[in-house]
């Protein structure tokens, strides 16, 4: 089958690779532009080393209007299928529906729930068990297509945001993808419409927003932590430095201030929380330097019994 995939990044090129593999004919590749100077983008390079059409456009339109020049190089690959995998543009529907196959996408959790970019982060932070990856077939809303196929996987008590991508939701996800093209090109992809009523969407959750309150209690702090655990990494300031903290876990420690340092060992730092419960980290950032708490808080001066600042009223 013809397909156009549009994407970027490792996951991208993992879903090239894989239909590729699956003997489909991919026609081009539509990839944002790369940074002058850094590291080529996976699904672009991809593309290259294939001598595969590839298009990066730095936008597919702009105020409603579609860059007709991007829009004619994608109609001349001519594909029977669009494939999103890991998409950030805003693609006009001109483009949408121009296969006669239409347009499938990849989104990390089991839709209708956690729309949005942010999918992951949120199942974390909002403590769920399970998430999963749903192939839906893409129309003018966000994540709001009927789901042609679904995959689940569980979140563990202290399964990171990175984690859950890594080990599940990235190989599930290229996985499902195949299976989900191989059942468009048979003639049996379902389309089963979102149930509105279990719409949740989540908003972005990237930039300064994961600072830590510590007056919330030890559960839900530890879900903070670990749902922006790479990206965009949970933070907080103490002795003038505004560090990330990586790698929670509870601690049986109880009793405390919110946000005071209770212990410091081999295993990392235990903070208290509002509720007098408390939380371990592993490891402590600044900027991209991470270290392992118990030599960061050595080297900083940091000891038993100082405090986290507390996060600014709203």
């Amino acid at each position: 089958m013809r397909i156009a995939l549009i994407g970027q990044a490792p996951f991208g090129a993992a879903v090239f690779e894989r239909l590729v593999d699956d003997g489909h004919e991919i026609v081009g590749v539509f990839t944002p532009p790369e940074r002058e100077g850094g590291r080529p983008d996976p699904l672009a390079q991809a593309a290259r080393d294939a001598s595969i059409t590839l298009v990066q456009p730095r936008r597919w339109q702009r105020r409603g209007v579609v860059d007709e020049d991007v829009v004619a190089q994608y109609e001349a690959t001519n594909p029977e299928l669009n494939v999103m995998a890991f998409v950030t543009q805003i693609i006009p529907s001109r483009v949408l529906d121009f296969p006669p196959l239409k347009t499938i996408q990849y989104h990390p959790s089991m839709l209708p729930k956690h729309r949005g970019r942010s999918a992951i982060n949120h199942s974390i932070l909002q403590g769920d068990t399970m998430t999963g990856v749903t192939i839906f077939w893409v129309d003018e809303g966000i994540d709001t297509g009927p789901i042609l196929l679904q995959r689940a996987c569980p979140i563990g008590p202290d399964t990171t945001l990175n984690d859950v991508y890594r080990e599940y939701l990235f190989p599930l996800g290229v996985e499902t993808m195949s299976e989900a093209v191989s059942l468009v090109e048979a003639g049996q992809a379902p389309r089963h419409v979102q149930n509105e009523a279990d719409m949740t969407y989540e908003g972005p959750w990237e930039g300064d927003i994961a600072r830590i309150d510590w007056s919330q209690d030890a559960q839900t702090v530890h879900n903070f932590i670990r749902g922006s655990d790479r990206a965009p990494g949970a933070w907080s300031e103490i002795g003038g430095q505004r560090v990330t903290l990586l790698g929670s876990t509870r601690s049986d420690h109880s009793g405390g201030a919110a946000g005071e340092v209770a212990a410091i060992d081999g295993s990392g730092m235990t903070i208290v929380c509002g509720d007098g419960e408390s939380v371990r980290v592993s490891t402590l950032a600044v900027g991209r330097d991470r270290q392992p708490a118990q030599e960061w808080t050595s080297s900083n001066g940091v000891e038993i019994g100082a405090v986290f600042e507390p996060a600014p009223a709203d």
